[in-house]
């Protein structure tokens, strides 16, 4: 395959999507693109200056002093998120902004901010693109799609490591908690809400390995 293609994941939170999408990138020498983590930015933002999701006006006019870029740390092996040039890579996955982030993700123009700037890093192809709306409302015409999803005891466990090794303190209920709502908020939010694009390929990971998940979706790229 000589051609670069547009893959777009979509799916729940803790499903693993950016775990694939980076291994993507990394196989295909592609470059992998966070959305999520744009979104926890303008959380983290939002959550520091003391707006609130439902002070709309006070939301527009602080998105226009977000510049959100990626820098790559070769400590990780990953890009860390820049916040208007301050990397944020670990306050942006502390819970107080998960609890946050579905409230300022379903508003319209900072879904439209976002949006904008994904297809802008997408436009030429060769980019692993992971978030709720890629294959959706992003990137509708990827030439590969895919939708992950995993039982809600998988993702709760996942979750609460993940969590429990940054030095939280939470307890499993809170995090089951948290998925749900996040689950609700962003499937049934009015602007561009979480659901399978049509011709999007289903990736339930609740029992596969990272090398099995990873060795199924290049099965899928070479099929393109």
């Amino acid at each position: 395959m000589t051609k670069k293609i547009t893959i777009a994941i979509d799916g729940y939170s803790s499903c693993g999507k950016s775990t694939i999408a980076k291994g993507l990138a990394k196989a295909l020498e592609y470059t992998f693109v966070d959305t999520g983590a744009m979104y926890r930015a303008v959380t983290l933002h939002m959550v520091e200056h003391g707006i609130e999701s439902t002070d709309l006006q006070a939301v527009k006019n602080a998105l226009k002093q977000l510049k959100i870029t990626f820098a790559y740390n070769a400590g990780r092996g990953a890009s860390d998120v820049l916040l208007n040039g301050k990397n944020v890579e670990n306050e942006i996955r502390e819970m107080r902004i998960s609890k946050q982030v579905s409230n300022y993700a379903a508003i319209k123009e900072v879904r439209e901010a976002m949006v904008a700037q994904q297809q802008e890093m997408g436009k030429n192809g060769g980019v692993v693109m992971d978030g709720r709306d890629i294959g959706t409302v992003v990137f509708p015409h990827a030439e590969l799609k895919i939708f992950m999803t995993a039982s809600p005891e998988v993702r709760t466990e996942r979750r609460y490591k993940e969590l429990l090794d940054k030095g939280d303190t939470i307890s499993k209920e809170e995090v089951r908690e948290n998925l749900a709502e996040r689950d609700h908020i962003d499937s049934t939010r009015e602007e561009s809400p979480l659901r399978k694009a049509d011709d999007a390929r289903i990736l339930d990971n609740s029992n596969l390995t990272m090398e099995e998940q990873l060795a199924l979706v290049l099965g899928w790229v070479r099929e393109v």
